[in-house]
C-alpha cells in the first residue's frame, strides 16, 4: 500500500512528494491533467520567478503573518536556493527576483520530475480525485476510475486561477468534504475592468505610473510600475498588486477610484511650469504640439477629447493646469475585476486556524495535510506564491512522513 497518496501535481504537489519520499514514504501524485506543473510552465511569462530575497513581511495577505512566518520558517528562501542547486539548477538574481538560469520554467519542472523519477514516486495522470475517505486502516482516495488505500494524504489541488491549467475549484469541493470551510475565494493578481470612456480611448498604451487605490475616501494602497491601457481597464504588475482589495470592497458596495499618476517623477506645479514655459517658446503651436513632448499620441488625443476644444484651443492657464491634472491625477471609477481565466492566484481558501502552523496537518480531519494554493495565502507578484507553494509543500511532505514512523504506518 503507498504509504502517501499527494493530491495535485503543481508546484506545492511535486514539492511535498520529494519532502516526503526523500524520508523514505512510499509516494504516489495523482494529477487530473494528462501532464504535471501545467501552471507552474506559465508562472512569470514562461520564466518561473522561484523566489524572492527581498524581504517579505508585507508581502503575504490573508491568513495571519504569523502563520505565514512560521510556515516560511520550516522552508525559506534559502532551503529553497539549496533545494533547487540540489537538483541541478543554476540560478540569476534581478534586484531580488530569482530566476531559473535558462529562463525557462520548463527547466524547474524537468528537475523536479527527474528528482522524482530517482526516489521512486509514482506519477498517475488523468486521475481526477473525487473523494478522500477515512478508513481504520487510514484513507480511501477514490479517483473516476480506481479507489487508492493509503496511511496519509496530502492535498495539493491549487485554486480557481488559471483554470486551463487543472486549477477548477475541484480541491476546494475536497477540502470541504473532509469538514473544512473557506474564506470567501477571489481573483487576484488579476486585471481590473473601469467605467468611462478613457480605457478604450487608451487601449494599448503603457506607462509608468503611481497608483492609489481609493475605496469609500480612504486611500488603501499605492503602487509604483508600468500600466497596461486595455479597453475594459487597466492591466499590468502594478495593478495586479493592488487588485487583491478590490473583490472584498466591490461585494461590500463600496466605490473604489483609482488615482493614476502618469508623471510621478515631477510635482504638478513643476508640470504646470514647464507647460507655461513651452508654450512662450513656441505660441504658435497648437495643444497637440505643445503635449508632444509630454504624453503619447492616444494620450494627448483622450485629453483633448475629453477637456474640451475651447480650453485647448487657447493654451492658456486653464489649459496648463488641465493638462497637468491629467498627468498628474487622472480618475478612474473601478467597476471589477477580470474572472478566474485572467488570474494568476486565488485570494481566499481554507483558513489558516484550521490546519496546524508546525505541520499544515488538518486540525478536522488528522491525517490529512493541506498546501499551496487551497490555504488562505496569497502573495504579491515577484515569486512570493510561488515561494509558498515550495514551502507548504515540503512542510506538509515531511511532516507527513515523519508522522508515518511516529505512528508506524
Amino acid at each position: 500500500m503507498t504509504q502517501i497518496i499527494v493530491i495535485g501535481a503543481g508546484p506545492s504537489g511535486l514539492t511535498a512528494a520529494i519532502a516526503a519520499a526523500r524520508q523514505g514514504a512510499s509516494v504516489t501524485v495523482l494529477e487530473k491533467m494528462e501532464k504535471p506543473g501545467r501552471k507552474l510552465l506559465i508562472t512569470g511569462n514562461g520564466r518561473c520567478n522561484l523566489t524572492n530575497t527581498l524581504p517579505a513581511e508585507a508581502a503575504y495577505r490573508g491568513a495571519d503573518q504569523a502563520f505565514v512566518r512560521q510556515v516560511l520558517g520550516r522552508f525559506g528562501v534559502q532551503d529553497t536556493m539549496d533545494f533547487f542547486h540540489g537538483l541541478g539548477l543554476l540560478t540569476r538574481e534581478r534586484a531580488g527576483y530569482v530566476y531559473p538560469y535558462t529562463d525557462q520554467a520548463g527547466s524547474v519542472l524537468e528537475l523536479l520530475l527527474l528528482e522524482l523519477r530517482r526516489l521512486k514516486v509514482k506519477m498517475k495522470y488523468n486521475e481526477n480525485v473525487r473523494q478522500i475517505l477515512r478508513t481504520d486502516e487510514g484513507f480511501q482516495v477514490r479517483t473516476d476510475t480506481w479507489s487508492y488505500p493509503c496511511s496519509k494524504v496530502i492535498l495539493c489541488a491549487g485554486g480557481k486561477a488559471a483554470p486551463q491549467t487543472g486549477s477548477d475549484g475541484s480541491g476546494y469541493e475536497l477540502a470541504l468534504s473532509c469538514g473544512h470551510s473557506l474564506t470567501p475565494i477571489y481573483p487576484a493578481l488579476v486585471p481590473l475592468k473601469a467605467e468611462g470612456p478613457l480605457p478604450r480611448m487608451l487601449s494599448g498604451t503603457r506607462t509608468q505610473a503611481a497608483l492609489a487605490l481609493e475605496i469609500d475616501g480612504r486611500i488603501c494602497c499605492r503602487e509604483t510600475g508600468e500600466l497596461q491601457w486595455t479597453d475594459y481597464g487597466v492591466s499590468g504588475i502594478v495593478v495586479f498588486q493592488l487588485s487583491r482589495f478590490l473583490p472584498a470592497a466591490l461585494s461590500e458596495k463600496k466605490r473604489p477610484v483609482l488615482h493614476i499618476d502618469q508623471m510621478p517623477e515631477y510635482s504638478r506645479d513643476e508640470l504646470v511650469e514647464m507647460l507655461a514655459r513651452r508654450r512662450s517658446l513656441c505660441p504658435e503651436q497648437g495643444a497637440e504640439e505643445l503635449l508632444a513632448g509630454f504624453m503619447k499620441k492616444k494620450t494627448i488625443a483622450a485629453f483633448v477629447k475629453l477637456t474640451g476644444k475651447k480650453v485647448c484651443q487657447e493654451r492658456g492657464q486653464a489649459f496648463a493646469d488641465a493638462a497637468a491634472a491629467f498627468l498628474k491625477d487622472l480618475t478612474v471609477t473601478v467597476t471589477g475585476t477580470k474572472d478566474f481565466d485572467m488570474a494568476q492566484v486565488c485570494a481566499g481558501g481554507v483558513p489558516e486556524k484550521e490546519v496546524s502552523p508546525e505541520t499544515l496537518e488538518s486540525r478536522k480531519m488528522p491525517g490529512l495535510y493541506l498546501a499551496g494554493e487551497l490555504l488562505d495565502v496569497d502573495g504579491i507578484c515577484g515569486g512570493y506564491n510561488l515561494q509558498w507553494a515550495w514551502s507548504s509543500g515540503y512542510t506538509a511532505g515531511s511532516s507527513a512522513a515523519a508522522a508515518l514512523g511516529a505512528w508506524g504506518f
